[in-house]
């Protein structure tokens, strides 16, 4: 608190959106998106793979479910470190961590190693992304909020989208190992992160860190006036204050159990699970399963970033109606939607491969499912407490990366028993299955201050 007596939410919540949050949104993002890349290129890469190591369809899962595995062990740790240290330092290294994997990625003789080295990749990036919604929804006034974090998300289908670019050009120059080696270099990224992005005022009042807490706030209050242009910010306005809770390294974990976020624990695991094990079940096949229907290598591509273009306006809507709606029946509406678009994806493929069907059908698959990224990445961070704000993002993404792992898996082996109807079906009725949870279970956090959330005990 400063000399008056205000607490780090309500100084925070009073600034007006500047040029110097749009900044730290920047930086973010671009770290959101470098590791969307990373990720999403297993994608357009996997059938190369697939056929230089002569792997199988369920040894293609295993290797499109190694990164999956790794996040689950990433996103469950970082967000127990982060509600311990502080949100910056576990930021920068899951940033180094990845970089320095995808390096070894392009060093890979073998599917063993290659395999090895996309659990390291995925750990850095289990690490990062709940992190990242972390850091922005504390930092993002709540009249705003939803719609910074939203748009965060929307650079995820814009590193698909890249990543897509990438491999269409490259692939057929260099092959899939100098990728990898290209996707290495962003980890320079981090040294802008060191010097731009400051620590959490809220995660250093709650640990009991205040006069950290006030160096930091006077900080950015002079850069948010520098930005504006102005010599006084608007009074603060008492919230709903939180006791510090400087916990021990399990406690946060604790908490998310407790009664008052038991239900919300339940209900966004649920989700998460559910969402991600028919995403990536169907997204990591994608390339690979037009490959199958008959297309070339760089024609399938070319679909696969086509479609995946779908998602731009997908998270730009979201981005909009999670403010205007809110964030439980945008949920909703994106996951039911996804779900029927992935239906009636698979049974374009089913019946003939029309091209101009898989296309229509595959852009507003990708339009409600990149959405659904948006809703989530904005709501999960909603539902805890500071004191638990990264252990709870980072245990929901690590159930979510549980179902990530399983779903190119399962895949692999329903796929060769079904066809591709049977697979986009089953993914269907993942995303019927979340959204069920969500109307059933899930409360409203639009337009409410973090702290006011955490304070609320009824869900609606």
């Amino acid at each position: 608190m400063d000399r008056q007596g205000y607490s780090a939410a309500e100084r925070l919540e009073r600034l007006p959106i500047s040029g110097y949050h749009r900044i730290i949104f920047i930086i973010i993002a671009l770290a959101f998106f470098f590791d969307s890349m990373d990720l999403a290129m297993m994608t357009f890469l996997l059938g190369s793979i697939k056929a230089e190591f002569g792997l199988s369809t369920a040894q293609a899962g295993l290797l499109a479910s190694s990164s999956f595995f790794g996040m689950v062990l990433g996103a469950s740790l970082s967000g127990m470190l982060a509600d311990r240290f502080g949100r910056k330092p576990v930021f920068q290294w899951s940033i180094v961590l990845w970089g320095i994997a995808s390096y070894l990625c392009s060093t890979a003789q073998t599917v063993e190693t290659l395999t090895l080295f996309r659990v390291l990749l995925g750990i850095g990036m289990g690490m990062e992304f709940p992190i990242a919604q972390s850091m922005l929804s504390e930092l993002i006034p709540a009249k705003r909020r939803g719609r910074y974090i939203a748009l965060m998300d929307g650079f995820w289908p814009l590193g698909f989208v890249a990543a897509g670019v990438l491999s269409y050009f490259l692939l057929p120059l260099v092959g899939w190992r100098d990728i990898f080696l290209v996707l290495a270099v962003p980890a320079v990224f981090v040294l802008a992160i060191r010097f731009f992005i400051p620590e959490s005022p809220r995660w250093l009042e709650q640990a009991g860190h205040h006069a950290a807490a006030d160096q930091v706030l006077q900080r950015i209050e002079d850069k948010v006036r520098i930005s504006l242009g102005r010599a006084d910010l608007p009074e603060p306005i008492r919230l709903p204050r939180i006791e510090s809770r400087p916990g021990r390294f399990f406690s946060a974990l604790g908490e998310i159990w407790s009664p008052l976020y038991r239900q919300r624990t339940m209900m966004i695991w649920s989700v998460w699970f559910f969402a991600l094990l028919g995403f990536y079940g169907l997204t990591s096949w994608l390339s690979a399963l037009l490959q199958q229907s008959g297309f070339a290598v760089t024609q399938s591509v070319y679909y696969t970033v086509l479609i995946s273009l779908g998602g731009i306006p997908g998270f730009l809507m979201a981005a909009w109606l999670v403010e205007r709606w809110g964030r439980k029946p945008v949920c909703i509406v994106t996951l039911l939607g996804g779900g029927v678009m992935a239906f009636f994806y698979g049974q374009s493929a089913v019946f003939g491969g029309n091209v101009s069907l898989l296309i229509g059908s595959g852009l507003l698959m990708q339009f409600f499912l990149f959405g659904m990224w948006a809703v989530l990445y904005t709501y999960t961070p909603e539902l805890y407490p500071t004191s638990a704000r990264a252990t709870g993002s980072g245990f929901a993404s690590a159930i979510g990366r549980v179902g990530s792992l399983l779903g190119p898996l399962v895949t692999g082996l329903v796929f060769p028993i079904t066809g591709q109807g049977g697979v986009f079906a089953l993914g269907a009725m993942c995303f019927a299955i979340a959204a069920g949870v969500v109307w059933l279970f899930g409360m409203e956090t639009r337009g409410k201050t973090l702290e006011e959330l955490s304070e609320v005990t009824q869900v609606g």
